[in-house]
């Protein structure tokens, strides 16, 4: 992502999350940031349609309209997984896309597996994705 073209992003999350805290607003932007590079990385074009309201960013792909949520294993965000299916429903979302971030190179995906199936993460969500940002790499993990 170009400079310009974050800074313009991190302006409009400014503007428009001006209600969250700091922390919040950060959180924003890391979304967006993997939100980007996601879909740079993504082996089919993806237009990025809205992440600013949602912690589900919504994105067209080839005329159907997906979500996408990211996650960090190392930094635990408690989500409540049936707030998404509303969600979904709501937006006429036709899958729903759930992703691991990945900074570092990851050798086995026991954790990520064990994550999935305590948190029923297969019932909420279409397809699951590791994704290794730093490396640039998407698997599918379902």
């Amino acid at each position: 992502m170009e400079l310009a073209v974050f800074q313009e992003l991190t302006k409009e999350i400014t503007s428009e999350c001006f209600y969250m805290t700091e922390s919040q607003q950060e959180e924003k932007v890391i979304q967006m940031i993997d939100l980007h590079h996601f879909v740079e990385c993504y082996q089919s074009p993806i237009s990025i349609l809205n992440y600013i309201q949602h912690p589900i960013n919504i994105v067209e792909e080839n005329g159907v309209k997906k979500g996408i949520l990211f996650y960090n294993l190392s930094h635990h965000t408690p989500y409540d997984w049936n707030v998404f299916e509303e969600f979904k429903r709501q937006k006429q979302l036709k899958e729903v896309w759930f992703v691991f971030v990945e900074e570092n190179m990851v050798s086995n995906t026991f954790r990520h597996k064990d994550f999935i199936t305590e948190n029923s993460i297969e019932i909420f969500y279409d397809r699951i994705f590791l994704f290794n940002f730093f490396q640039s790499t998407i698997h599918i993990l379902k």
